[in-house]
Parts: structure tokens; C-alpha cells; sequence
């Protein structure tokens, strides 16, 4: 009996073979909240064993629930008649599974953690209810005839003309399956079925469906699950679908669908940030770079790039984190450039593992970063403290990498050879030895981009922090959407009328919660949110 709780993935572990066995014939059936199971398919499995010489699940519980078992003959469900206490074995009393018809089913119920290991209790709330999200206006200017997704009632004057395109952006981490089940640890609040990819995508595929972006910037998105469900959903909805999955063995990786209908494909272009001729740069993240062509009758308008990624977690690693993020800005401003030396407007979505006024961060709004003397926990604002922490080395990243300080593609020159007697190649190739050893001293980090970000991440009444995702651990914002503007931060201003020259002007944005707010629903992720993160929404206009 002693795999009746070792179930992950329809595998049992036995504790006396140590082997890997198939554990039931077919998927448990689902009813309602639990699981159920025909009994004779544990029978087979462990017959003669008993329960107390269970393994526990790996990466779940510290301790789990015990069965009770029901029948279809039986008017009650019976208990074996003691409990598991901690630290104690389970007295089985001579207790035998003779007692049950072949026809019993096993039930695993339901279950909520009360051990030492838990949460506080005010994060063990049980209440269930939608989380509700607002639209948050930014310009003044006819709000109420403005088209905001969700709208039903939209003044024709409002929809795309030659003078404006209007466009909605959603940035969203759905939480790949493989992910959760490996960090099982920071979903202990939730139920377990609530965690099935079965429920999960449901709901996730609903919030989609429901937004309705024009560009929809995914990360964590499992690749079997994409090529399944995930990709043909979407497609169903009018999106086209581009996808780069992580390298090395990881199993998730970044998506960019557009819709058909608003935006025609110039060019793709995925980032690996993972280099083996680059010892720092050993890690599988990756970037996406899309170039979209709106689709604007009887009018001409510049492209749009739109950038999605998901960069390092690991807080200790802040050189890795703005190495990736240079690299990204870097096929950015390659992608984005125009022929007049412009950039054209940029929107660049992710899980940047970075918290609101973090080295990282500022970087990414100022356009600039001087690193010296900066321990690489602070970079991301994750680590409290930088007790041990290295500093950051000058230059962060190695020559060979080929990507300037200032964040863009070097152009390799080879000297032209002349043949004098002063032999000037060598002189030309002394020089540009110097200049290379000069920019390797500087600290300073630099972009051409003018980004501002969709969200000021603090409730202007308050001062309380948003939050873009919580779980067991922690609950911060480490998601954003950012986008060309002038250098005002006009999301800091709602209700403003920005005017922003040959940029994006933000309309609207849907509104993010605090951390209190999301316990009142247990969490994420919970019974109508299926990700340990929220979706990010901004509607932005571009002027023609």
C-alpha cells in the first residue's frame, strides 16, 4: 500500500525495490475536488505492503493525508481507524485491505497544510472569489469614448484611422507545468488540483480569450504543451504564433503572437544568451525580437519591435542578468533601427527578475548604469543583503562577446594594410588596441532607447507596491512592460495629456493588486487565476 501517495506524474517510487514503476493503467479519474482511482489497480501495485513504509512525495508535503476509501456499496466512507501523527507511524491495527470489495475506489482528498512549515495563517485564507482588475485611463483626452478592451459600447470615431494606430499589448508568465512541479515547494498554499495542467490551461486560454491583445508576449511556455494546445488555441483566435524555446535541455521557453488582422510579420529574430565559448554566460534563457507591420489602410507607419524574455532568477547572479539584458538591447537596436538613423517605436515585454528601482531596472529606464563598486545581488533589488557578494568585475562581459558598453553590436574592422616603410598597419592596429583597453575600464553601461514603463508600481494614494506575482516565497513585481516614450515616466501621471514625439502614447493600462490583495483569494495560483503570475495589459496609440 505504500504508493498510494507517491504519485507524481502517474509514477510511483517503492521504498524496498527503489525502482520506477508505471503506477496506474490510466489517468486517475477526476471528481470534482479529488481524485479517484479503481482499487484493484493499487492492489496490483502493492498489495502486501504497508502503508506506513511510504516513501512521501518527493517535493510535496511534509507530511501527507492519509486515504479513505468509499464504495459504490458502501452508504459511508470508511476510515482505517487511526491518523498519521507527526513524527509516529501509522498504526495499522491489523489492519488489512481484505476488508474491501474489488470494486471500492481509493480516494485522495483534499488538502490543506497545517504543519510547522507553513504558511502564517493569514496566507492560509480560504476564500474564493475573482480577483477584480481595473482599467486605469492615462490620457484625459475622451476617455469615455476611448476603446479599451472589455468595451462594448465604442464610438466608431475611436476605431483606427490614417492618423493614429491604436493596439493592445499583454505580457504574461503562465507558469510552465514541468517549473511548477519542480518548485513544488512554492505552491504548498494551493490545492492540488487547482495545480494541473488540466485545470490550469483552461483558465489561462479564458483570460486570453477574454483580454483579446492585439500582441501577446508569453513566457514560460512549456514547448510539448505549445505544440499541442497551446499553439492551435491561439491560432483559432486569430493569432499567429512565434516561439523560441530555451536551449539546452529546459522545457519552456518565450512565445509572441500577433493578431492577423492588426499587423503583418517582417522578421523574427530569437536571442540565445547562452554562449559556451563565454564561461559567464552558462545559463539557457533567451529573447524573442519581432518585427510587426501594422496593418493600416490608404497610410503609411513605421514598424513596430516588439521584444519578449524571460532572464535569469538566480538574485546572486546580477552580472548574468545585465549581460542578457544587453544582449537583448543589442539585437533590439539592431532589429529596430531605421534608415534614417531612428529607432522605430519599441515595446519590450518580459519577467525580468528585477524589482522596481533596481540597478536593472533604472538602467532600463535611464539608459545608463555605472557599476563600479555594485555587488552582483544588488543588480536585481532581490538579495536584502550583500554580505560575501562579489563586486561586479570591469567590463562585466568579455570582448569576444562582440556587444559594446553601450549596448550594441561592435562592427569588427580589419585595418587596411599599405606597405611603407613605417609599416602603419601595426600603428592602426596599436591604436585601436588602446582604444578597446580604455573602453574596457569604463563602468559605464549605456542604451539609445527612451523606455518608460507601463506601470508606476506603487498605489499613488498609499505608496502600497504592486505586485505582478506571489506564491509561498515572496509576492513583487518582477514583470513589466516597457515601451518608447518621451523621457517623463507619463505612467507615473495618470489622467496626464503626454504628448510624445515619434513615440507610444500609453491610453490605458489594466490595474495590478497588492499582496493583501491576492491572499483574500489564497494566492496565486487559485481557482480562477491559474498562474503564479498576473497578465500584464497596456493599450498604446502611435501617431502617424
Amino acid at each position: 500500500m505504500e504508493a498510494w501517495r507517491c504519485m507524481r506524474r502517474g509514477y510511483g517510487r517503492c521504498v524496498v525495490g527503489r525502482g520506477r514503476y508505471p503506477m496506474f493503467s490510466h489517468h486517475p479519474k477526476s471528481l470534482g475536488r479529488d481524485w479517484t482511482t479503481p482499487w484493484e489497480n493499487l492492489q496490483r501495485c502493492c498489495w502486501n505492503r504497508h502503508i506506513s513504509s511510504c516513501m512521501r512525495w518527493p517535493g510535496h508535503y511534509s507530511r501527507a493525508p492519509y486515504p479513505y476509501f468509499s464504495s459504490r456499496h458502501f452508504s459511508l466512507n470508511w476510515r482505517p481507524p487511526c491518523l498519521f501523527e507527526s513524527r509516529t507511524q501509522f498504526q495499522y491495527s491489523n489492519w488489512r485491505p481484505d476488508n474491501l470489495s474489488q470494486t471500492s475506489l481509493i480516494h485522495l482528498s483534499s488538502y490543506i497544510m497545517n504543519s510547522e512549515g507553513d504558511e502564517p495563517s493569514s496566507k492560509r485564507r480560504k476564500h474564493q472569489g475573482m480577483i477584480k482588475r481595473n482599467w486605469e485611463y492615462i490620457c484625459n483626452h475622451k476617455k469615455e469614448k476611448t476603446k479599451i478592451l472589455g468595451d462594448e459600447n465604442v464610438d466608431p470615431q475611436c476605431e483606427d484611422n490614417e492618423n493614429k494606430f491604436d493596439f493592445s499589448v499583454m505580457s504574461y508568465n503562465i507558469l510552465s507545468q514541468d517549473l511548477l512541479e519542480d518548485n513544488s515547494h512554492l505552491y504548498r498554499h494551493c490545492r492540488r488540483p487547482v495545480l494541473h495542467w488540466s485545470f490550469r490551461f483552461p483558465n489561462i486560454l479564458k483570460e486570453i480569450k477574454h483580454f483579446d491583445a492585439d500582441v501577446l508576449c508569453l513566457q514560460e511556455v512549456q514547448e510539448d504543451h505549445y505544440g499541442t494546445e497551446i499553439r492551435p488555441s491561439l491560432e483559432s483566435l486569430g493569432y499567429h504564433c512565434e516561439y523560441k524555446m530555451r536551449t539546452g535541455r529546459k522545457p519552456d521557453g518565450c512565445a509572441i503572437c500577433f493578431k492577423h488582422s492588426k499587423f503583418s510579420l517582417l522578421s523574427v529574430n530569437p536571442v540565445e544568451f547562452f554562449r559556451p565559448d563565454i564561461p559567464l554566460l552558462d545559463r539557457d534563457n533567451i529573447g524573442l525580437v519581432l518585427l510587426l507591420q501594422p496593418k493600416i489602410p490608404c497610410a503609411t507607419s513605421p514598424a513596430i519591435c516588439v521584444a519578449n524574455t524571460h532572464l535569469l532568477y538566480n538574485p546572486r547572479r546580477g552580472d548574468i542578468k545585465l549581460t542578457q539584458l544587453a544582449m537583448l538591447l543589442a539585437e533590439i537596436s539592431s532589429v529596430a533601427h531605421q534608415k534614417d538613423g531612428s529607432f522605430c517605436p519599441i515595446v519590450m515585454c518580459g519577467d525580468f527578475n528585477s524589482v522596481p528601482g533596481s540597478p536593472l531596472y533604472s538602467f532600463i529606464k535611464e539608459g545608463k548604469l555605472n557599476y563600479e563598486g555594485l555587488a552582483i545581488g544588488k543588480v536585481s533589488g532581490q538579495e536584502q543583503s550583500s554580505r560575501g557578494q562579489r563586486i561586479l568585475s570591469i567590463p562585466i562581459w568579455p570582448p569576444n562577446l562582440g556587444i559594446s558598453q553601450n549596448c550594441v553590436y561592435e562592427v569588427q574592422q580589419v585595418p587596411k594594410v599599405e606597405k611603407t616603410d613605417k609599416d602603419p598597419t601595426q600603428t592602426q592596429l596599436e591604436k585601436t588596441e588602446v582604444l578597446e583597453t580604455a573602453e574596457k575600464l569604463s563602468s559605464n553601461l549605456q542604451h539609445h532607447f527612451s523606455l518608460s514603463s507601463v506601470y508606476s508600481h506603487f498605489f499613488p494614494d498609499t505608496g502600497i507596491p504592486e505586485v505582478t506575482t506571489c506564491h509561498s516565497r515572496s509576492a513583487i513585481t518582477v514583470d513589466y512592460i516597457f515601451y518608447s516614450a518621451e523621457k517623463e515616466d507619463v505612467a507615473r501621471h495618470p489622467g496626464a495629456e503626454v504628448a510624445l514625439g515619434g513615440g507610444l502614447k500609453l491610453l490605458a493600462r489594466l490595474s495590478l493588486l497588492t499582496e493583501q490583495d491576492l491572499w483574500t483569494v489564497n494566492g496565486l495560483p487559485n481557482e480562477n487565476n491559474s498562474s503564479d503570475h498576473l497578465p500584464l495589459l497596456a493599450k498604446f496609440r502611435l501617431e502617424l
